[in-house]
């Protein structure tokens, strides 16, 4: 789908959507923990997005709060008629916190699948008949793994993840993390040495490059970083490289990318075009996931925060319209 050709349909203002903290009660290798979510759910709708963020994300990475009418995918689907189910993982946010060792994005994705059940069953939550499933980087592995192995939802939004990795654009990244329990944000407050997170000063040059610097983006990803296990990062890698787990999907998939140095350039993926996207991933997914793709090639692997994200925005609604509707 290349983004040039792309038209949109208009969308209507409306009153703020409301929205509402949920502690969903899920089990993590036998053991309770509690998955945190944030529903927002405009009047009448049908159909639910549940999003799952990145490494070093949480669910705020969903509803920035810099210039929010430029880059909050969360009200841009509430405006849209779509709810959201923004969450964090387990480990980050408000969710609990089990052991870093006990956690990968294979144990992740059966944590989703229990809240996506819940979901379905309205159980704490308004009952869905319509579910699509979004992820950003490591939650895209996480949602690609959940689709795959349950096939509990409707429609998969796959963003910043690819099955290639720039292992040189990758090694800045890398470079730059640290356990968390000795960064100053997660100081007395994270014991276990195994979560990791970002040092202090790196997360624009890490996720937002080649974006161009906006007043307070840099500073809002610093302020609302958060941290992860090395064996999501892992699986992830696995996942994009190794293992095509995206083949078992068998439902509609979107795939969003920036022009992203940790999957894109020399020995990776072609990332000039939407057109390039499609023919570098279509080997990877199933006819039956009719994969589209959209490029937001003037940003980095963070695409919520570029600039142009309204018209990315624009796009997973004209495809979530077409896929599983409102």
């Amino acid at each position: 789908m290349a983004a040039a050709a792309v038209g949109f349909p208009a969308v209507p203002a409306q009153a703020a959507t409301p929205c509402r903290d949920v502690a969903f009660p899920v089990t993590h290798l036998g053991l309770p923990q509690t998955m945190y979510g944030k529903l927002c759910q405009p009047a009448d709708a049908k159909a639910v997005q549940v999003l799952v963020p990145g490494a070093s994300y949480n669910s705020a990475y969903w509803d920035i709060e810099v210039t929010p009418e430029i880059r909050s995918f969360r009200q841009a689907m509430n405006k849209a008629g779509y709810a959201t189910l923004t969450l964090d993982r387990l480990g980050s946010g408000r969710s609990t916190r089990p052991l870093s060792a006990t956690l990968t994005s294979f144990t992740q994705a059966n944590v989703v699948h229990q809240v996506i059940q819940a979901v379905r069953a309205g159980k704490g939550v308004p009952k869905f008949d319509k579910v699509v499933l979004g992820g950003h980087s490591v939650g895209s592995a996480i949602s690609v793994i959940e689709a795959g192995t349950y096939k509990d939802v409707d429609a998969v939004l796959v963003t910043g993840m690819m099955h290639s990795v720039n292992a040189l654009g990758s090694l800045p990244v890398l470079a730059s993390l640290a356990p968390a329990n000795l960064d100053p944000k997660f100081l007395g407050k994270i014991l276990d040495p195994g979560y990791l997170t970002t040092r202090p000063g790196l997360r624009f040059s890490d996720f937002h490059k080649p974006g161009a610097q906006a007043p307070g983006v840099a500073e809002h990803d610093e302020r609302t970083k958060d941290v992860f296990a090395p064996g999501e990062f892992v699986d992830t890698l696995l996942l994009g490289a190794i293992l095509p787990y995206s083949r078992k999907i068998d439902v509609p998939v979107l795939l969003v990318m920036g022009n992203d140095p940790a999957f894109c350039g020399f020995l990776a993926a072609d990332c000039s075009s939407a057109a390039s996207l499609l023919r570098h991933e279509s080997p990877n997914y199933s006819p039956a996931a009719k994969l589209k793709t959209y490029l937001v090639g003037d940003y980095g692997h963070s695409i919520n925060y570029a600039p142009g994200a309204p018209k990315y925005h624009e796009a997973v609604i004209r495809w979530a319209d077409a896929a599983v509707g409102r």
